[in-house]
């Protein structure tokens, strides 16, 4: 499980003294929690790897914002410390679709379901995030599902 993976990788930073690491990974730890509060299961879910996979897109997805804004704000050196936490969390995360995987996706659910046109687009995309939202970022495959329609 990736929770097991993400505990493995704290221990390893703080034995090796790589404080960045070990900023970033209780980072995602306090993150993960905060879900499981919101969730308010009593217990892990039975897809625990897909709500731990859901926290750490997000946690990517505000960095590179941030990432963007620094960079806009002339703060290179924390666009910086932002990346090499993006490089952290993304270790523990699924190796994502290429392109050319989620445009054949993409295509094979508008095959299944029949779409035709941007009518479809919220269906198509709703069935793509069902069956690869753990290896594809929703962001860039919108773009792709909007081609594949027009």
């Amino acid at each position: 499980m990736i929770r097991d993976d993400i505990k493995a990788a704290q221990v390893t930073a703080m034995k090796a003294g790589d404080k960045d690491a070990r900023a970033a990974i209780s980072l995602i730890q306090a993150a993960i929690k905060n879900r499981d509060i919101e969730v308010r299961t009593g217990s892990a879910p039975a897809d625990d790897d897909a709500l731990v996979v859901e926290v750490l897109q997000k946690m990517v997805k505000q960095r590179r914002e941030s990432i963007a804004m620094y960079e806009q704000g002339g703060r290179p050196e924390l666009a910086a410390a932002e990346a090499r936490e993006v490089a952290v969390i993304e270790r523990f995360l699924p190796q994502q679709m290429s392109e050319a995987e989620t445009t054949a996706a993409i295509e094979s659910i508008k095959a299944d379901l029949s779409a035709t046109g941007m009518k479809d687009m919220g269906r198509v995309m709703a069935e793509l995030k069902a069956r690869h939202a753990a290896n594809l970022d929703m962001s860039k495959a919108s773009g792709l599902v909007k081609a594949a329609l027009s």
